[in-house]
């Protein structure tokens, strides 16, 4: 028998350590003398009556020292964790710098992105919004466009009963949107404004915009209404409410327009921007259009009823084709009638994917694509990426400086765990300085930014959610950056360790250099797309266009002089530094007029498929004006009036019908005309696209008057003109643009593609270099024994720094070889939007990996040249 085990616990428990085995003894022998005499209950209690008299304050133990709270133990990891920063200000300074701009980087980033996925959210009901879009296969080409007829609204309500509204916009400048000059009714003096747009009531009631003055269902239901936004309203009808008041449009005093209400400005996260709408009530732009199934001009949109499908929806709308686009193709005598009905289909998109997902849409809208979110979005995310590599290799570089502390602490008992978390620690207060540092440069860079991205993005300082978003990314960035350099350290044997057996920093030199590689390859990336993004730009904007570009003015306004525009021109054109005028509103540059028809030959209708192309209106100035050229037959004359009926087409028109020799063809569209020349093909839309067949006739324009300037001082060319504008508009000032600069702006996107890539290759090139110079020199420091004898034994200066350097650069050719292929698919991938585009040659790359291999060895002589340049015996003495 033994003694109660719950009283021997309870003894070992409370009784010092020098007295336990001993008392422990004695009571045991004690016990079993006390059971040789009495009963075994008796010899138990006995041993209790033992044991409760021993507690007693000489026999307790003493109580050990109270372990470190959690809350004393991060306090302890933050001390030890901000005095090795501070030891170490060099390689402190640039994880922290590195992190930062990586940080900064991407909270712009996350800023635009988040911009981008807000457009067209703020409509109360944009879960049912959609637009209507055409799919039509033309011999394997898909070209969708959001064009439809007149009354295809009105179908869309009688037919199918999901459709609660349908509304429509009309944009183009050919029938008076876009660009006008503007007037109170009251005064004199007018004011070019840009916005225009015609709009019908159904459109305003689906997208539910914010009204200030006027009633919400009666804005643009009567005829000769118009909507102005807020800040307009303010301009022309001051403190006032303007409803019932009226404007006057390019000085059309008979047809005034009637404010019918007020809406708040548009957000600039809407894809349609507009300062005026005009109604659509009661104007027809061409008789019968309201009933014609033949010409399409006018997006529509819907409001589907809750709970329709959309997907159901878009596959009965096959019914649209079936009872009113086949008829209508047939009784225009169309042979392929059946045919072009089955290569036609509709599609619905909704409204919040418009900004983003209409890439192959043609809508004639400004909008992003959401491929290039995602690739800037990516960009960020590898700066921030190459700044945590810059964190993870200096922390295993300097290992060894570390080395020794983690053996001592091993060796006085810490656990791996405590001290995994101990770096772990320093890593989240290296990321909680880092995104304190990077929230206040993206906030100093946000103008800059704006700027490069054509944004107007305000830092969210008064938005509480983002703050635990940001504590979030705090941690998540510190913990996930800490992780690989809080392992490798933990994982040092003290034994090892304080023998001196610990390799100094290489045993994790295969893993710095994949990660070197890796920060030099994606640099090396952003560096080649940005030099092809700059030779596609150059090419764009330098091509031979097939017309002359250079020195034209663009006099903007013009019908605003209604019957004197012509004796306008005239004057024009005495002016000694002015070569020639032309009066026409179709040119080859975005924002002006266009108007597609199809066309056949002559006699050929019913039984050829029309050829699709544009027809423009143009007077008998315009070829010789912007300098184009004809390659067959002659330009318009005055002197011959057989030439309003003439036609001069382009060589893709001559190619799509078949004519090798077209001059004194016919060809017709809703009339015959006589071909009298063929202009050599020019680009007159975005090189993205291939040129499209064109015709021009004569009937001059209203609008604009492009003038061919001769002169070497714009200044007094631009003086006289607006000289002799003053004579005719003394009450309108002069507004004139460059051709160029608006040939230019077609490219804006690619123009800001280019900035946003420079800017971040030059941000990942820093950042990249920033580790790179921390790493040669620690590199540096740790072999200067070995350059020291070297030095002693007679090593040159030059084999010094050859020593230092060519592993780095064995590093940056390897990443140029990963690099290249993935440059050149990514940009080929790019280049394949434009129907003109350059070729990628190789001297791309050598380019690119010159000045990466430059930027390295930059880099790192500074740490190497020091390094040769040093006194050998102050190293030697040292060690």
């Amino acid at each position: 028998m033994i003694p109660p085990p719950l009283a021997q616990r309870l003894l070992q428990r409370f009784l010092r350590e020098d007295l336990a085995e001993d008392v422990m003894g004695d009571l045991e022998e004690d016990f079993h003398r006390t059971l040789s005499r009495k009963p075994p209950w008796r010899a138990r209690l006995h041993y209790w009556y033992q044991v409760v008299h021993y507690i007693r304050p000489f026999a307790l133990r003493k109580s050990s020292p109270r372990p470190l709270t959690h809350y004393a133990m991060l306090q302890s990891y933050f001390t030890v964790g901000w005095r090795n920063l501070s030891k170490n200000k060099m390689y402190s300074s640039i994880k922290i710098g590195g992190f930062a701009l990586g940080i900064a980087a991407c909270m712009l980033i996350t800023l635009f992105i988040r911009d981008e996925l807000r457009y067209d959210t703020h409509y109360p009901e944009k879960d049912r919004i959609y637009r209507v879009y055409q799919i039509f296969n033309d011999n394997g080409e898909i070209l969708k466009a959001v064009w439809f007829q007149a009354p295809f609204a009105r179908a869309l309500k009688e037919d199918f009963p999901e459709v609660e509204k349908a509304g429509r916009y009309l944009s183009s400048e050919l029938f008076g949107a876009g660009n006008n000059q503007l007037r109170r009714v009251d005064e004199t003096d007018n004011t070019y404004e840009e916005g225009f747009i015609y709009m019908d009531q159904e459109l305003l009631d689906i997208l539910k915009l914010p009204v200030v003055y006027g009633h919400p269902a009666h804005l643009l239901d009567k005829p000769g209404t118009i909507v102005i936004t807020k800040s307009k309203a303010d301009k022309y009808f001051p403190n006032e409410n303007p409803v019932g008041k009226q404007l006057v449009m390019n000085n059309d005093r008979d047809n005034p327009f009637t404010v019918g209400g007020v809406i708040a400005d548009l957000p600039a996260t809407s894809h349609l921007q507009f300062n005026f709408a005009m109604t659509m009530q009661g104007r027809e732009f061409w008789p019968g259009e309201q009933n014609t199934w033949s010409a399409t001009n006018y997006p529509t949109y819907v409001l589907l009823r809750p709970g329709t499908d959309p997907r159901a929806f878009q596959k009965k709308l096959g019914l649209i084709t079936d009872k009113y686009l086949l008829p209508m193709l047939k009784q225009l005598g169309r042979v392929n009638a059946e045919e072009m009905a089955r290569n036609f289909k509709m599609d619905v998109q909704p409204v919040s994917d418009i900004h983003l997902y209409s890439a192959g849409i043609q809508d004639g809208l400004s909008h992003s694509d959401i491929r290039f979110v995602w690739l800037f979005g990516a960009i960020a995310g590898f700066i921030l990426l190459i700044a945590c590599i810059n964190f993870i290799n200096l922390s295993t570089a300097k290992s060894a400086n570390r080395a020794k502390e983690v053996g001592l602490r091993k060796t006085v008992g810490s656990h791996r765990s405590n001290i995994v978390y101990q770096f772990l620690t320093e890593s989240l207060l290296f990321s909680l300085i880092s995104f304190a540092l990077g929230m206040v440069l993206a906030w100093l860079l946000i103008p800059y930014f704006n700027q490069l991205a054509s944004k107007s993005l305000v830092f969210p300082w008064t938005v509480w959610q983002v703050y635990p978003i940001l504590i979030g990314a705090i941690f998540v960035v510190g913990i996930l950056s800490g992780l690989y350099p809080s392992f490798y350290l933990s994982s040092f044997k003290p034994i090892s360790v304080l023998k001196g057996n610990l390799a100094r920093g290489s045993k994790s030199g295969s893993m710095r250099s994949t990660l070197v590689i890796f920060q030099f390859a994606t640099s090396i990336v952003l560096i080649a797309a940005t030099v092809i993004i700059y030779r596609q730009m150059d090419y764009i904007l330098n091509k031979d266009l097939g017309f002359d570009k250079d020195q034209v003015v663009l006099i903007q306004g013009v019908n605003t002089l209604d019957r004197q525009r012509q004796t306008f021109k005239e004057e024009l054109q005495q002016l000694s530094y002015v070569k020639s005028a032309t009066l026409a509103d179709f040119l080859p540059v975005r924002g002006t007029k266009r108007n597609g028809n199809g066309f056949f030959l002559e006699g050929k209708r019913n039984v050829n498929k029309d050829v699709s192309g544009q027809f423009w209106e143009v007077d008998h100035d315009y070829i010789r004006t912007l300098g184009m050229k004809i390659v067959e037959g002659r330009d318009f004359s005055a002197k011959m009036p057989t030439d309003s009926g003439a036609v001069i087409i382009n060589q893709a028109m001559a190619r799509e019908l078949g004519l090798k020799e077209a001059v004194g063809k016919r060809i017709e569209n809703y009339r015959g005309w006589e071909v009298i020349g063929v202009v050599e093909d020019f680009h007159y839309e975005s090189m993205r696209g291939k040129i499209e067949p064109l015709a021009m006739v004569i009937s001059p324009g209203r609008n604009i008057l492009s003038v061919k300037v001769n002169a070497t001082d714009m200044k007094s060319a631009l003086t006289g003109i607006e000289n002799v504008w003053k004579k005719f508009a003394p009450h309108q000032p002069v507004r004139y643009t460059f051709l160029d600069d608006q040939y230019a702006r077609m490219y804006a996107d690619v123009q800001r593609m280019g900035r946003i890539f420079v800017t971040f290759a030059c941000l990942a090139i820093v950042v990249a270099c920033l580790g790179l110079f921390a790493l040669s020199a620690f590199m540096i420091e740790q072999r200067g024994k070995e350059i020291s004898i070297r030095l002693v034994l007679g090593a040159s200066m030059k084999t010094i720094f050859r020593l230092l350097t060519v592993n780095f650069l064995k590093l940056v050719l390897i990443a140029l070889v990963i690099a290249v292929p993935i440059a050149w698919f990514a940009m080929q991938k790019w280049l394949e939007d434009f129907a003109y585009r350059i070729e990628i040659t190789w001297d791309v790359f050598l380019w690119a990996g010159v000045l990466a291999v430059s930027i390295a060895v930059l880099t790192i002589s500074y740490q190497s040249i020091r390094a040769a340049l040093a006194r050998p015996v102050d190293k030697l003495r040292a060690e």
